[in-house]
């Protein structure tokens, strides 16, 4: 198995999630097979978004999916970024008891949205 890498999400504002995902955060546009399916890259990954026709409370639901950052520097600098753009912070920057450092905001699907620099795996080149 090569890890977690692809994930899918319903979103009801396909172009706001969008405009979020690849104009703030940097993915870029692997496939658009139609108007109401999406597919991100950020070059190790890929992140799937699917137009919901309606809101759809009750239905599987997502914690949060996260974004691995380099240094617990990055953190603190995405979170400005971030803040900056106007985009809704849930949870501000903490150190985590196993030295993580993190931040929580909301992308436009109210999808919770993690930035992590984990000492494990942050850094880490996958071949």
């Amino acid at each position: 198995m090569e890890g977690l890498r692809h994930l899918a999400l319903w979103v009801t504002d396909l172009e706001a999630c969008e405009h979020f995902y690849v104009a703030l955060l940097g993915m870029r546009v692997e496939w658009r097979p139609d108007a109401d399916n999406l597919y991100l890259t950020s070059g190790l990954d890929n992140l799937a978004l699917h137009r919901a026709k309606e809101a759809r409370s009750g239905l599987q639901s997502l914690d949060h999916l996260g974004f691995i950052l380099k240094t617990p520097e990055d953190v603190d600098s995405w979170h400005q970024y971030l803040s900056d753009a106007g985009v809704k912070i849930i949870a501000a920057p903490k150190t985590h008891r196993d030295g993580a450092r993190s931040f929580y905001c909301q992308d436009p699907g109210s999808n919770t949205v993690q930035f992590i620099f984990h000492t494990p795996i942050s850094g880490l080149k996958l071949t």
